[in-house]
């Protein structure tokens, strides 16, 4: 599969999400400001994506910073982390990889800028590295969770599209495939902007991995006829007491899976967890525009003009729903879940 982000020669190259299935392009930002519209636009998407792709670009914006004065340039790569802060506010591991670029910057004040720039190069390919490997990790672990021949329901896409590579959840259902496993995918499709349907199908009919695309009001009906074994999704922000938001929908899922008596994990690395968010309430839930729903793609209006909309990205499942919370560092109750990240 074609690398979700890349540092090819001081230029961010970013599979274009926006056009798959349909089209695989490749889209090149040489300068910030391509970055921002890049994240803000979802032509790179998923939380552990954003964060690389982030780290990358305040390396890309350090490069342009044309002067020798350690201070000046310390403004303005500051001013680069705060235009990436502003792109989309859920997703935690885009705040998480920004200060990891900020530390670098702070402890490397006594170098000429030529090496910080270097360091800030290397931070940002070593975040990348890491979330590959953490990926991986996490598809061992979550994969112990799967049996042969179940069926599994996923929401969105936490796969390869939304990491460095591999996946979150995808990881998991990848991990068990790759050890013999014979299990099967139920992918929703994820309205508005259709991840499941465009991207995770995408992935999985790409690895051969058996799926099944269905609409996103099917799952209850699918777990009622006893087709569902367990569920497994991603997450964008996993606040200290194992709540989690996650792309929207993701809630109705996991409501419907406790009244079925069905399993539901949430994939994420340990950089999804935010501590400063002791429950799910203060998130800040992310509204995209309008057309995203009135209209397929920015093209076919499916809707009256001018009616009233109401398009919040993600929700909130409260740690009660969730069966267990897998990160790179194993399996574990959702209540326990930040304990893993303060030993």
């Amino acid at each position: 599969m074609i690398p979700t982000v890349e540092w090819k020669a001081g230029v961010i190259c970013l599979l274009d999400q926006t056009q798959l299935p349909g089209r695989t392009m490749i889209f090149e930002c040489r300068d910030v400001a391509t970055v921002a519209s890049a994240i803000r636009e979802l032509r790179v998407r998923g939380a552990p994506a954003i964060g690389v792709t982030a780290a990358m670009g305040v390396a890309l914006g350090a490069q342009s910073v044309a002067t020798t004065d350690v201070p000046v340039f310390e403004k303005h790569v500051l001013a680069v982390c705060e235009q990436l802060a502003a792109t989309r506010p859920t997703a935690i591991n885009l705040f998480w990889a920004l200060e990891r670029m900020k530390r670098v910057l702070q402890t490397n004040r006594e170098r000429t800028v030529g090496e910080i720039q270097s360091r800030l190069v290397d931070e940002a390919l070593a975040i990348q590295q890491e979330d590959i490997a953490m990926c991986k990790t996490m598809g061992q672990h979550g994969a112990t969770l799967i049996r042969h021949r179940q069926n599994i329901l996923t929401h969105c896409n936490a796969g390869a599209l939304a990491t460095a590579g591999y996946g979150t959840a995808l990881g998991v259902v990848r991990a068990a495939w790759e050890q013999g496993k014979k299990i099967h995918v139920f992918a929703g499709e994820t309205r508005p902007v259709l991840q499941g349907a465009r991207l995770t199908v995408w992935e999985l009919m790409e690895d051969g991995i058996p799926v099944t695309l269905i609409t996103d009001n099917m799952a209850g009906a699918l777990m009622q006829q006893g087709r569902i074994d367990l569920c497994v999704v991603g997450a964008d922000r996993i606040a200290a007491n194992g709540d989690v938001a996650n792309k929207i929908g993701t809630y109705s899922i996991a409501v419907l899976a406790r009244v079925h008596s069905i399993p539901f994990y949430v994939v994420a690395p340990s950089s999804t967890i935010d501590l400063l968010a002791l429950s799910g309430s203060p998130v800040p839930i992310e509204e995209r525009p309008s057309c995203e729903i009135t209209a397929l793609h920015g093209g076919t209006w499916i809707a009256p003009q001018g009616v009233h909309v109401l398009n919040p990205a993600f929700d909130v499942t409260p740690a009660e729903y969730i069966t267990a919370i897998v990160t790179e560092r194993g399996v574990f109750a959702p209540d326990r879940v930040a304990e893993t990240i303060q030993r």
